[in-house]
């Protein structure tokens, strides 16, 4: 998978316009293309997409089913503009809006019960990974939010690492940690579920992925695609890592 995040990027008309742009340009991809978009933009992105084989997702969804939370959105309404995925557990948002384990828990459940599947993110900050506690962050992020889920759940479930030091820092994790972190990751799934399970789990790098290291870090035996950032934002460099992915 190739998955894009635009996050606070593009006002309307232009997402439209980016959408369009590259449904022209997407027609047999050889793994799954997502795009997560503001939500104001999904029920007209939704439209731009129908034929196409790129999928769409949220950036975010409330931790409420429905009621008085004055500007949430909620996994219900996501699915309800043709949504199919939620990307949930992002950096900025535990970061910035201190989403816990516990709210992250509730979005899931959510998310999942709304027919939503979900990329569910996962990393450590600097200090964390300087201090070589990287693989106990990330086992406490899994345990904390999704690894309650059943088996069948957990289909629905997309992994995505995103080393937090490496986001819009212009650093990236080499190839070796990447794949250190993934391998790590999918034992942790394997010890849950099963290797069979771990196998088929898709695990995404998110860290400053750009047209220009993506094959490197994809050719990577558990490294199975990006969530892509700033390059999402830009046509020819999204298609360039989607490229490099359905050649991987």
């Amino acid at each position: 998978m190739v998955a894009g995040n635009w996050k606070m990027n593009k006002n309307l008309q232009e997402g439209i316009a980016l959408a369009t742009e590259l449904k022209n340009n997407v027609k047999n991809p050889a793994c799954a293309v997502v795009i997560g978009t503001p939500f104001i933009h999904l029920a007209s992105v939704a439209e731009v997409l129908k034929g196409s084989p790129i999928q769409l997702a949220a950036e975010n969804c409330a931790d409420k089913d429905k009621g008085a939370y004055t500007g949430e959105v909620s996994a219900e309404m996501v699915r309800s503009t043709g949504a199919q995925y939620c990307i949930l557990g992002h950096s900025e948002r535990r970061a910035y809006y201190h989403e816990t384990p516990e709210i992250l828990k509730e979005k899931v459940g959510l998310a999942l019960a709304n027919g939503l599947k979900v990329i569910f993110c996962i990393g450590e900050v600097k200090e964390e990974r300087e201090a070589g506690t990287q693989n106990a962050v990330v086992k406490a992020q899994l345990d904390g939010s999704v690894f309650h889920l059943t088996a069948e759940e957990w289909k629905n479930i997309v992994l995505a690492y995103e080393p937090v030091w490496a986001i819009g820092t212009g650093l990236t994790a080499t190839p070796d940690q990447a794949e250190d972190m993934h391998r790590y990751i999918r034992s942790l799934v394997a010890e849950k579920y099963g290797q069979q399970v771990a196998g088929e789990t898709t695990i995404l790098y998110g860290g400053s992925c750009n047209e220009k290291n993506a094959a490197e870090l994809f050719s990577n035996e558990d490294v199975d695609g990006g969530l892509i950032g700033g390059a999402s934002l830009v046509a020819d460099k999204f298609c360039a890592i989607i490229e490099a992915r359905n050649n991987a």
